[in-house]
C-alpha cells in the first residue's frame, strides 16, 4: 500500500489534545496534501468543530487508522490494518487524550473489535487502551447521507459536554 501513496499522512493538530478524532484512511486529496481530513469530508468536520468552539490545531488532534491511501480508495484490509495499528497505538499513548472519538464504521469496529452497526454503537461509552470512547459517522457518510447531520449533531454535543466535565 505505501507504494501506491503520494505522501504519508501522519496526523495534525495539537500533540497535548484532550480530544481524538480517529477516522479510516487518507483520500485522495489527503494523499496529495499529506494531512488528514482536507478535502470535502475535512471542510463539513471544520465546520461541526468550530459549532462545538474547537479546531483541529486548538486541543483536537486529528488522525486515521491507515496512514497511506489505499489503492483506488478501496477499504482497508484487515492486513493493513494490523500493520498500521502500532502507528495509531503510539499515536494515541503519545497525544494522551481525554476522549477518543471514532469517525465512522471502519474506525469505530478496528478500535472497539465491535461487529455492530455504528447506529448501535453511537450513544455508548466504550475503551481502547484505558481511553474512552464515542463512535460518530464520517464526514463523508453525512455529506452522502445529510438526513443523518442531526446525529452527528446529537454526538459532537455530547463529545463537547464530555470534554468540558
Amino acid at each position: 500500500m505505501h507504494k501506491s501513496r503520494t505522501n504519508f499522512v501522519f496526523g495534525e493538530g495539537d500533540k497535548n489534545a484532550s480530544l481524538l478524532l480517529i477516522g479510516e484512511a487518507p483520500g485522495a486529496q489527503e494523499d496529495l496534501e499529506g494531512r488528514p481530513f482536507v478535502g470535502r469530508s475535512g471542510k463539513l468536520l471544520d465546520k461541526i468543530l468550530k459549532a462545538i468552539d474547537r479546531d483541529r490545531f486548538n486541543d483536537t488532534y486529528i488522525c486515521n487508522i491507515l496512514k497511506c491511501r489505499p489503492p483506488e480508495n478501496r477499504n482497508p484490509s484487515l492486513s493493513e490494518i494490523d500493520e498500521c495499528k502500532p502507528y495509531l497505538n503510539h499515536q494515541i499513548k503519545l497525544i494522551n487524550p481525554k476522549l477518543i472519538v471514532t469517525l465512522g464504521l471502519v474506525a469505530a469496529s478496528t478500535l472497539l473489535g465491535k461487529d455492530s452497526s455504528l447506529k448501535d454503537m453511537r450513544n455508548n461509552i466504550f475503551y481502547y487502551m484505558n481511553y474512552p470512547v464515542l463512535v460518530t459517522y464520517h464526514p463523508a457518510f453525512l455529506l452522502r447521507s445529510p438526513s443523518f447531520k442531526r446525529n452527528a449533531w446529537e454526538d459532537f454535543k455530547r463529545i463537547r459536554d464530555y470534554i468540558k466535565d
